[in-house]
């Protein structure tokens, strides 16, 4: 497991943060660290994905800062990371509070955003606010704000949720007869399922493609089995869930355990996740969701080696890589730029990166080449559309039966 002695990690903010490793030097050219903080969901509902894609790949890219010598700056001097992180503890005012903390009292020189959707449009007023770009890594693009003319340092990873919609609507249409066309369709009532669901139904319609169940649960619900009933009843051969990780790792076992097996079993956020495989005793194959990865990559591959190695664990197979990337860049940025907050903007914005998901340049502020829709296949979860993209593998339609 990674060392994480420098790190600062705090449980929620009315505790009082110990002391790092290295204090904040008043003048910039008496620096000895750059001083990086984050807050993100160490426990609570939101845990199960914050501390499996954002806060191991906060902690990968910071050791292997550590291993490069640190941080470089565009004089050629390194310097090492000092992390401060807080526990947001899943609630919207934890993550608020923090954010003005780590600006306001530790003045962090760069803020690594939270996890998911509901939270970083949370937060986005407040880092526009105080100056820091945001680097959102774990929400998809809200339809109805214009995020980047609101929040111009705004940098966004996943894309938009009708991207993704429009990519399984087009998988399902032009599945033939393997399927009926009927989707049974549950989305949790939050911020990712309520804009997933809303462009999903506009989507399936234009493909052809009848809803015969729509239905929301709160946010946080362990029992599934009114759902999966209902769903089975429909009679539709298309199962689709826009769900949170929790949701999604409860929701597949107890489908399993009815053995409801439709011909499409397409679930949400944490099916890409290794556990999900874990939980599931490896009888998953054929199973879809947002995401994936180019297996053939060899960059990937050794990003998803050195992740096991290191961490204990297996990289999330959709946003950990782009979160790395995002790191990656940034990075970079500094290195070219210094640390003037508004320079390494502008340089995010305009400049070319080398990555594990190969050259990036973002077009708008946003991640534009993006694996819109995956596939558990022989033990992995491997992006399958767009089919034309280099790395893609060939939809399974029926799924296989669960075991």
């Amino acid at each position: 497991m990674i060392d994480i002695s420098r790190r600062t990690l705090v449980s929620g903010l009315g505790s009082v943060a110990l002391t790092a490793a290295v204090s904040l030097p008043v003048l910039a050219d008496d620096r000895t660290s750059v001083r990086i903080g984050y807050i993100a969901s160490k426990s609570g509902v939101n845990a199960p994905g914050a501390t499996t894609t954002t806060i191991p790949n906060y902690e990968l890219w910071a050791k292997d800062v550590g291993d490069a010598g640190g941080i470089a700056l565009p004089d050629g001097k390194r310097l090492p990371l000092e992390i401060i992180a807080y526990d947001d503890r899943s609630q919207t005012e934890e993550v608020v509070r923090g954010i003005e903390r780590l600006a306001r009292q530790d003045k962090v020189d760069f803020i690594l955003p939270p996890w998911g959707t509901g939270f970083n449009l949370a937060v986005a007023p407040l880092m526009d606010r105080f100056g820091y770009p945001q680097l959102v890594g774990t929400s998809l693009i809200p339809s109805e704000i214009d995020v980047v003319g609101r929040w111009k340092n705004s940098f966004w990873f996943l894309g938009a949720a009708d991207e993704y919609a429009e990519a399984l609507a087009a998988a399902l249409s032009n599945a033939g007869d393997a399927t009926n066309k009927k989707v049974a369709m549950v989305s949790v009532a939050d911020g990712f399922g309520i804009e997933l669901v809303g462009v999903a139904r506009k989507r399936f319609a234009e493909a052809g493609l009848e809803i015969a169940m729509d239905k929301s649960y709160p946010i946080g619900t362990q029992d599934f089995a009114t759902l999966l009933n209902e769903a089975t009843s429909s009679g539709a051969d298309i199962f689709v869930a826009l769900s949170y990780p929790p949701d999604t790792f409860a929701m597949t076992k107890q489908a399993r355990l009815i053995s409801y097996n439709p011909k499409v079993f397409y679930t949400g956020v944490g099916t890409s996740f290794s556990i999900f495989s874990d939980i599931n005793e490896g009888k998953i194959e054929g199973v879809m969701s947002l995401g994936g990865i180019d297996a053939s990559r060899p960059e990937m591959k050794a990003y998803v080696e050195r992740h096991k190695s290191i961490l204990g664990s297996k990289p999330d197979y959709w946003a950990s890589s782009l979160i790395y990337t995002s790191l990656q860049m940034l990075e970079q940025a500094i290195g070219r730029r210094g640390l003037d907050r508004d320079a390494v903007a502008d340089e995010l914005r305009t400049g070319e990166f080398e990555t594990i998901i190969g050259k990036v340049k973002l077009k708008e502020n946003r991640l534009k080449h993006l694996w819109l829709l995956g596939q558990w296949q022989g033990g992995t979860f491997v992006g399958v559309a767009p089919a034309d993209r280099q790395g893609a593998r060939q939809l399974i339609i029926p799924k296989p039966a669960w075991s």
